[in-house]
């Protein structure tokens, strides 16, 4: 094919002929002026109930239980553009397991996990009933949620590290060594606290159980992820990292930072967005969940992305363990989007009643985690409706138990706090002078009965 600009071989370059200039367009009448523009509008998504409404969920686009298949782990991440637009789903309304994303699972691993789920709406309740009571200042709980986190961390491995928003409870609650004590402690701030009153509640902290400490700061969880996911692949180690957000900080520039360098690296990170429908106040399209999904956005970064439904306990569990395998066999990074919903309030210190409809939860197409997983193993004949029961009693029992251990370190109301000195301790190895002399001198007021 020749180029437009080259004539081809043999055949006479044509002479340009000069055209004469076009006669100037006569002015327009004001009768035969143009239609004034249309006026510019600014799109603002409104939610799709408020409160005396009725939520249309049809937002969701809720794909049938097993109709999306699974790829295989070296799938390029633009090919995982069907996958970041549909849902992964395996339990179905009766609760059988269906379709490609069916986990290979002994019975006892579920039961495992539903008794952990259990235990962490046990604890949450009881927190709630605690702050209420003002035992404690602030309480954030993941009713409706407990899937995710729970069914996640039977994906990972000791010596992987989490890097958790404050709705992961359950990465701590599923473990055997984690003190539901200590929790406690941690959130009276008490003198058992382990943190010594140095992070709000609900920001615990567990080096040894792989869970990071918790920011404030949004989005910050991300970047760190990544950071340390890096840093394994630096040192040649075979741990990943996990790291988790909500829908509404997906707005966070961090966000967007952490996946260029995910994908730039092939960082070993499985990234996690909760996309709960909510933030404190806010509906998920006001960060962009409207027109695309937020698993849309870790392909168009160039990371191999689903959409999972987050309380499916057994669709969680698999699509975690894809992730973790493609992070492990060097394949890169995965960005997960787990479609739930946050049945309670954001935190005690929220009132959805103000803001969405009080029956939502009820009303939510994907149900609740806890009664799907419930059904699945009765169907399996490895659990009873009287065991659940038994089971959800005891766990009442055990965590009010704890808590009264809890109580009886102090909280914050009655002067059983951590010690003024660990104010300055754990920055130096030494306590330089400035700091030492700062400690003398709110020991010296403190004694005098000052603040």
């Amino acid at each position: 094919m020749s180029s437009p600009l080259r004539q081809p071989r043999g055949e006479p370059t044509p002479v340009p002929v000069a055209t004469p200039p076009a006669p100037a367009p006569a002015a327009a009448s004001p009768a035969a002026a143009s239609p004034a523009p249309t006026p510019l509008r600014l799109h603002v998504p409104e939610p799709t109930g408020r409160p005396g409404q009725h939520t249309d969920f049809s937002y969701l686009r809720v794909a049938p239980p097993g109709a999306v298949p699974r790829p295989p782990l070296d799938v390029s991440p633009a090919e995982t553009a069907p996958f970041a637009a549909s849902l992964v789903r395996v339990l179905d309304e009766e609760g059988r397991a269906v379709g490609p994303w069916a986990p290979v699972v002994e019975p006892e691993a579920l039961r495992r996990g539903l008794v952990a789920m259990l235990k962490t709406r046990a604890f949450d309740a009881r927190m709630l009933m605690a702050q209420r009571q003002r035992k404690i200042s602030f309480y954030m709980q993941c009713l409706g949620e407990e899937a995710i986190a729970i069914a996640h961390a039977q994906a990972l491995r000791e010596g992987d590290m989490c890097f958790p928003t404050y709705r992961q409870q359950g990465l701590l609650l599923s473990r055997d060594d984690i003190d539901m004590v200590e929790l406690m402690c941690q959130l009276m701030s008490n003198e058992r606290d382990p943190l010594k009153g140095r992070q709000l509640p609900v920001m615990y902290s567990y080096k040894r159980a792989g869970f990071f400490s918790i920011s404030g700061n949004l989005a910050t969880q991300f970047i760190q992820a990544v950071g340390w996911a890096m840093a394994s692949a630096i040192q040649g180690d075979t741990r990943i990292a996990s790291g988790w957000i909500g829908d509404g900080s997906t707005a966070e520039s961090d966000f967007y930072t952490a996946l260029t360098f995910a994908h730039v690296y092939r960082a070993p990170v499985i990234l996690n967005v909760v996309n709960n429908q909510w933030a404190i106040s806010t509906f998920q399209a006001i960060a962009g969940g409207e027109a695309s999904t937020f698993a849309a956005r870790g392909v168009g970064c160039g990371i191999a992305s689903l959409r999972v439904d987050g309380n499916d306990f057994l669709a969680v569990l698999a699509a975690s363990r894809w992730a973790a395998e493609r992070a492990r066999a060097n394949l890169g990074p995965t960005l997960i989007e787990w479609v739930t919903y946050r049945a309670g309030a954001h935190s005690t210190s929220d009132d959805p009643a103000r803001y969405r409809p009080a029956d939502d939860w009820k009303c939510f197409p994907l149900g609740d985690p806890i009664a799907r997983l419930k059904t699945h193993l009765i169907r399996l004949g490895a659990w009873s409706e009287d065991e659940h029961e038994a089971t959800r009693t005891r766990l009442e029992a055990e965590v009010s138990a704890a808590l009264k251990q809890a109580e009886a370190h102090g909280s914050l109301h009655d002067g059983h706090i951590p010690p003024l000195r660990s104010m300055f301790e754990d920055v130096y190895e030494q306590m330089p002078p400035h700091l030492v002399a700062q400690l003398q001198q709110a020991q010296a007021r403190a004694a005098k009965g000052g603040h």
